[in-house]
């Protein structure tokens, strides 16, 4: 059966309707140009107008009478004068037209003389990386022509290098981590120190872009923050990082800021922490700030291997099972956590035979706290006794089915002592202070995408969930409300997340916590007093 040509109409619609939008753009354009002076104009009257009104609101009353009998006077003498209405309606034109002007400036159409200089120098040394002899037509040479590999550039006010993008030849290996680390440090040096910069690598590309970091807030303090339960927020980022942001109050104002949480849990997939960092750094704070979220919802057991009594303001506190500062406290704390890891796995594992949700009492989450346990492993090791972290093995393998969640904090030089299962199980990371490239790496299992300056604050360093991209991290201002150095402000911060005392501290002796800890520590062995 033969096809029967379409109707004239539709075969030829496509292209009237075509035609018809290029008349219409072009009648658009012509009206544009010879309506220019008439739009100028308007424009113009319009800004005078508006700067009329704002003349006569900020005008006090009291003057607005001598005001109006001014311009009353003017427009008088306006008329009586010769010629005077049309001299005066000249005179408004042409000021509406200055007025109504397009006042964009136009962008210089190039770097200035200093700016040409930074970037020619920036391209000579970058020539012995992506350059090879071979290369019949090298996009790298020296005194070649820097514009064609920089082809986008940005200045700040100081004349250093915002944002730049290198186009490099696709020889060149950006897929080993030593060849990009040598790119970095040397657009790092040349750039300017002193500023964090990130390098997106666009490999498909062959092209690099650098871009200068803002500072992460530094004033924002520990406060309650808008998460569910199993959500841990361990600090804030860079907006580009996550797809979330948090309100949090900055004194009487409010702001969104975008943080990095920790998603904890039975369906979590990074169950327990690491936090390491330099004496200084804010691991301390960071672990404070973590037992303070965590007691909305659950239960904590701290262990404190310094013994410098920085958790003294949770003690005897509702959710807080125990604060132990020595050996024996912390041996048993951390055997009875052992044994409560197993009895709700028990617990859980009848409840799922007969058909049954689990129980109550293994529903809500255990936290278990260290803070420096290779102090104590060393302590233990001097005493001939057990280190307490093989007492860890069964919280870290099977903490996410019991809900149980362990957040170890030590310093960069002292994780060689740290046990297997602490670094096996311990997925999520957290590096604050300054710290070495092969450092980061090191505990990161990455580096990461951004130049880590040598000056940083106390709770300044990066953060890597898992498998995912490693962010940069500022820890929430929590200090010690008992320090003398710690702000007023930052004191009653703290002070207002702290839960109830569950024992008044004043009432509490020394003779009384042995009858306690059994109480809130099921088969832990008493502590003696001293410790």
């Amino acid at each position: 059966m033969a096809r029967r040509p379409l109707p004239r109409i539709l075969s030829n619609g496509t292209a009237a309707l075509a035609r018809g939008r290029e008349l219409a753009r072009s009648a658009v354009d012509s009206a544009t140009d010879v309506l220019h002076p008439l739009i100028t104009i308007a424009r113009g009257l319009r800004r005078l107008a508006a700067a009329g009104r704002r003349k006569w609101v900020d005008t006090p009353k009291d003057k607005r009478g001598p005001l109006l009998f001014f311009v009353a006077s003017v427009l008088l003498v306006v008329v009586l004068v010769p010629y005077g209405p049309g001299i005066a309606l000249i005179a408004l034109m042409g000021a509406a037209a200055w007025t109504g002007r397009d006042r964009t400036g136009r962008a210089p159409a190039g770097p200035d003389e200093a700016q040409a200089q930074r970037l020619r120098c920036l391209y000579e040394a970058l020539v012995p990386y992506f350059s090879v002899p071979e290369d019949p037509a090298p996009l790298f040479a020296h005194g070649g022509e820097w514009d064609k590999a920089f082809p986008s550039y940005e200045f700040d006010d100081t004349g250093r290098i915002s944002r730049l993008v290198v186009r490099y030849p696709a020889y060149f290996t950006d897929g080993e981590a030593e060849s990009r680390a040598r790119i970095e440090q040397l657009l790092h040096a040349k750039s300017g120190r002193g500023r964090e910069y990130h390098f997106a690598w666009d490999e498909e590309g062959n092209e690099l872009t650098v871009a200068v970091l803002p500072p992460l807030p530094t004033d924002i303090a520990a406060q309650r923050f808008v998460t569910a339960p199993g959500e841990t927020v361990l600090g804030f980022t860079d907006e580009t990082g996550v797809q979330r942001t948090l309100p949090v109050a900055d004194g009487e104002e409010q702001r969104d800021v975008p943080p990095v949480v920790w998603r904890t849990g039975i369906r979590s997939t990074e169950p327990h922490l690491l936090i390491a960092g330099q004496p200084g750094s804010g691991t301390t704070t960071l672990l404070r700030s973590v037992a303070l979220q965590a007691l909305r919802y659950g239960d904590v057991l701290i262990v404190e291997g310094s013994g410098t009594g920085d958790y003294a303001c949770l003690a005897g506190r509702e959710g807080v099972l125990a604060i132990e500062c020595g050996l024996a406290g912390a041996l048993a704390s951390l055997e009875w956590a052992a044994h409560e890891t197993e009895r709700r796995l028990i617990a859980a594992n009848r409840a799922r035979q007969v058909g049954r949700p689990s129980p109550e009492d293994i529903k809500r989450p255990l936290w278990i706290l260290l803070d420096r346990p290779s102090a104590l492993g060393h302590l233990a090791a001097a005493d001939g006794r057990d280190d307490p972290q093989s007492l860890l093995h069964v919280p870290l393998r099977h903490g996410r089915a019991a809900n149980v969640t362990v957040v170890v904090a030590d310093q960069l030089d002292c994780l060689d002592a740290l046990s297997d299962s602490v670094r096996q199980h311990t997925r999520a990371r957290v590096v604050l202070g300054p710290a070495l490239p092969d450092q980061l790496e090191e505990v990161l299992g990455t580096r990461p995408a951004t130049t880590p300056t040598a000056e940083v604050p106390p709770g300044r360093g990066y953060a890597r969930l898992g498998p995912g991209p490693v962010h940069r991290i500022q820890v929430p201002a929590t200090p010690d409300p008992y320090d003398d150095a710690t702000s007023e402000a930052h004191r009653l911060a703290v002070m207002e997340l702290l839960p109830p005392r569950s024992t008044p501290a004043d009432t509490a002796t020394a003779d009384e916590a042995p009858e306690e800890l059994p109480e809130t520590i099921a088969g832990a062995e008493p502590v003696p007093a001293e410790s």
